[in-house]
């Protein structure tokens, strides 16, 4: 059976980490300095910091319009 190919890299799942546990003691902030309410919103500030410092991550999803 072939291997899987990676979506995200190993260090973009660390910045989802890093910042899972910011969230977990509550310092977790979004763009504007409002809190971070939901573990969802939490995951995707982790994910976003990991594409501007230009890791393995896949484009957001674009709405449909």
């Amino acid at each position: 059976m072939a291997k899987r190919k990676r979506r995200y890299s190993p260090s973009a799942g660390k910045d989802v980490e890093n910042e899972m546990r910011r969230y977990n003691r509550g310092t977790a902030r979004s763009g504007r300095g409002g809190k971070v309410k939901s573990r969802k919103q939490a995951i995707a500030i982790g994910l976003s910091k990991a594409r501007k410092k230009g890791k393995k991550v896949p484009r957001k999803a674009s709405s449909a319009d």
